[in-house]
């Protein structure tokens, strides 16, 4: 953000982006599809549905926040809500890394809670954005069709690199592949990550200011709310099913973060009415930052007092 803040000419091509998001999920899915082959599926079941429920409780409670807010349209507030709910693969493959290099355990299972959290929320965002377009019009009863929305999330490019990555370490034996090539490479590419998102961040502060200030206000506050929500849930499901504390933050991680991949592109689809300015202006800018700089180190440090007490 501090070199496009210089002026710095600096372009990462978006195929390179593109790429480099590919073989992060490749390797997320990877590795959980493997630990899923020998895993134990019923230890999965508790953290899934507390995953969708997460993700359907932040789209719906960010919904009404926002609308009611002055100067916030209830579509934008909705969309913005809906980008909130779902989960940034980038902002996941981080906590990642720094779980690794700090020696915390978490089941390699975990990040395959990622469509978990992330398709109920778009799919919630949608399906509200047009119950509220249909009652505008006065066609409350016009009935909204689910499966489109589902079909298009699970063809979107960030879903379907993670569980193609799924199937392979479930159906396949991957093992040489992942320690020869995408293991090695993922902090490489991380690195290239981060520096288009902080590029693409600073460039959508521009936007930010077009809207209402609230969005600047809940970007900043919200992904901290959803991350320590659940925590507080991971907790639970670590005193009932023993999921471990790696697993609780990587769960509050995921809660925190803002769809930067499969989101965007699906909510200007699902909700064109819906300012994108508003909904990526403070996912971007903003909300995935604080996401990252703030939460990650919120919840390890959260997880380090009440785990090693």
């Amino acid at each position: 953000m501090l070199l496009a803040a210089a002026g710095s000419k600096l372009q990462i091509p978006d195929a390179v982006y593109r790429f480099c998001v590919f073989m992060l999920l490749m390797r997320i899915g990877l590795e959980g599809g493997m630990e899923i082959r020998g895993g134990d599926l019923s230890a999965m079941l508790m953290p899934a549905l507390i995953a969708a429920g997460i993700g359907c409780l932040i789209v719906y409670g960010g919904r009404l926040v926002l609308a009611a807010l002055p100067g916030v349209r209830t579509d934008d507030a909705i969309a913005t809500a809906g980008l909130f709910g779902a989960v940034s693969a980038s902002t996941l493959a981080v906590a990642m890394v720094l779980l690794e290099e700090q020696g915390e355990y978490f089941e390699a299972w975990v990040p395959a809670l990622y469509p978990f959290m992330d398709i109920p929320a778009l799919i919630l965002a949608i399906v509200l954005a047009n119950v509220h377009l249909a009652r505008r019009k006065g066609t409350e009863r016009e009935r909204v069709e689910i499966w489109p929305i589902v079909r298009d999330s699970l063809r979107g490019s960030a879903l379907s690199a993670l569980l193609l990555g799924l199937a392979l370490g479930l159906l396949a034996r991957p093992e040489t592949v992942f320690e020869g090539f995408y293991d090695p490479l993922f902090k490489g590419f991380l690195s290239v990550l981060m520096l288009t998102m902080g590029l693409e961040a600073y460039a959508r502060l521009h936007e930010l200011r077009k809207v209402a200030q609230w969005y600047a206000v809940y970007a900043a506050v919200a992904p901290l709310v959803h991350g320590l929500l659940a925590f507080g849930l991971g907790y639970v499901a670590h005193l009932l099913t023993g999921f471990s504390p790696g697993g609780v933050i990587l769960l509050a991680v995921m809660a925190g973060s803002s769809s930067d991949i499969s989101g965007p592109p699906t909510l200007r689809a699902g909700i064109p009415s819906a300012n994108p300015s508003a909904y990526i202006g403070s996912s971007t800018s903003i909300g995935t930052p604080v996401a990252i700089v703030i939460g990650i180190p919120l919840y390890i440090g959260l997880a380090n007092i009440l785990f090693d007490s």
